[in-house]
């Protein structure tokens, strides 16, 4: 490699991309305004009292006694046609 090569590889290498820097700007702006939010946030939670913890009670199925069965198979497709479903 010649002198003159390495001198525009050179410059090539170390030109700017202002492209580059308005996306460099960019990102930095928008990586500032989430951390100012995030510290807004967690200002907000500590001042305001710890919230009581929510209690929802789920809906349970009825459970199946052991020796309760389900309809036979032949009686659930037959219904199931009847439903107007194909199976």
């Amino acid at each position: 490699m010649t002198k003159d090569d390495r001198n525009r590889a050179n410059t090539r290498f170390n030109k700017v991309d202002p492209g580059k820097i308005e996306r460099d700007t960019a990102l930095k702006a928008v990586t500032d305004n989430m951390a100012k939010l995030r510290a807004l946030r967690l200002a907000r939670e500590a001042a305001e009292p710890p919230r009581p913890a929510a209690t929802v009670k789920m809906a349970r199925s009825k459970s199946k006694k052991t020796g309760e069965k389900g309809p036979a198979l032949a009686d659930w497709l037959a219904s199931q046609q009847s439903g107007g479903r194909r199976t």
